[in-house]
C-alpha cells in the first residue's frame, strides 16, 4: 500500500482540498520518497539531512517541510505510524515577498488594450472581472454560467466553500457583452473552448494576457493573473475598504494572509496626515 495516495485520498475527500494543493503535496512527497527512501521508516535525521541538503530557496524549503509535516502528522492519526520523525522538526524561515501589484493607470490601460488582439471581447471580461472581483485565476478560467447572479458572482473557493463577490457597473457591462457574443449556449462555461476541460486554461489565458501586457507598453514580466488580484487587494485597501471586507472577497481562510497586503498603508497613512491634520500646510516658521 502506498500511504503517500491514501494522504493524498483523505485531504480530497475529507478536507477538500483543491487538484492543484494535491499536486503540490504530491510532488514534495514523491521526491521526499525518492531521496529518503520509505518514508515510513525515516528517522528525524534522515528528514532533516534531506531538508538540509536541497539547493532550494527557503520557502521552497519550508514548503517540502511543511508538507512532510502534514504527512506525518496524518500518519499518527490513522495510527500506521508510533513515532512522528517531524515532531521537533525547526522549519526554515521564509520571509514573506511583498506582492507585486500594477497601479490604476496602469490596470485601465491594460484594460484598454485588450481590444487590439483577437477575442477582444472575451479577454477585456476576464480582465474587468479579474481586478473588480479578486478571482484567482483557476476561478475565472472555470466559471460556471450558474455563478452570474447579476452584479454579483458566487464562487466555490477553496476547500469548496462559497463567497459571494461583487461587480462594479464596468465589470457587469463586460461580463453580459461577453455573454452575447460567446455563441455556445451549451457550455455550463461561461469562457468556453474545445479544449478537454471544455473552458479556457490558465495556460491559454495566461498566454493571452502577456500579449496584451505587450500592447499597453507594459513590461510582461510585471503582468499575471496573480497581479491582478494583488492589485484588487491593494487598491481597495489603499482606498480605505476593511481588511476584512478584503479578506471575505479573495477567500483567504486566515486574516494573516491578507495582511501581507498592509505594504500600501504606510504611503497612505503618510498622505492621511497631509491631507487632514491641522497644522500640515502651516507654513514653517523659524523659532
Amino acid at each position: 500500500m502506498k500511504y503517500i495516495d491514501v494522504f493524498l485520498e483523505a485531504l480530497s475527500a475529507e478536507k477538500g482540498r483543491g487538484k492543484n494543493t494535491l499536486s503540490a503535496y504530491a510532488s514534495d512527497l514523491n521526491h521526499a520518497e525518492q531521496q529518503i527512501g520509505d518514508l515510513l521508516t525515516a528517522t528525524d535525521k534522515d528528514i532533516q539531512n534531506y531538508l538540509s541538503g536541497l539547493p532550494d530557496k527557503p520557502s521552497s524549503v519550508a514548503r517540502k517541510a511543511s508538507s512532510l509535516r502534514t504527512f506525518y502528522k496524518f500518519l499518527m492519526l490513522e495510527k500506521i505510524i508510533t513515532k512522528n520523525p517531524t515532531a521537533n522538526l525547526e522549519l526554515p524561515k521564509r520571509g514573506r515577498a511583498l506582492p507585486k501589484y500594477l497601479s490604476p493607470d496602469e490596470i485601465e490601460l491594460l484594460i484598454s488594450s485588450s481590444g487590439d488582439i483577437k477575442t477582444s471581447i472575451r479577454l477585456r471580461c476576464m480582465l474587468e472581472l479579474l481586478y473588480a472581483s479578486g478571482l484567482r485565476v483557476s476561478e475565472l478560467c472555470e466559471l460556471p454560467m450558474s455563478a452570474n447572479l447579476g452584479d454579483k458572482l458566487l464562487i466555490h473557493g477553496k476547500g469548496a466553500k462559497e463567497r459571494l463577490v461583487p461587480m462594479h457597473a464596468e465589470a457587469q457591462h463586460a461580463l453580459n457583452k461577453w455573454l452575447e457574443l460567446r455563441g455556445d449556449n451549451d457550455s455550463k462555461y461561461v469562457f468556453p473552448t474545445n479544449s478537454a476541460s471544455g473552458h479556457i486554461t490558465r495556460d491559454g489565458f495566461f498566454k493571452i494576457l502577456k500579449k496584451c501586457a505587450v500592447l499597453s507598453g507594459i513590461d510582461p514580466k510585471r503582468v499575471s493573473p496573480h497581479v491582478l488580484r494583488h492589485s484588487f487587494a491593494s487598491h481597495l485597501l489603499a482606498n480605505g475598504a476593511n481588511l476584512r471586507v478584503i479578506q471575505t472577497m479573495l477567500g483567504h481562510e486566515d486574516i494573516s494572509t491578507t495582511q501581507i497586503y498592509t505594504h500600501v498603508l504606510p504611503e497612505k497613512l503618510r498622505d492621511t496626515v497631509e491631507n487632514a491634520h491641522p497644522l500640515a500646510h502651516n507654513e514653517i516658521k523659524d523659532i
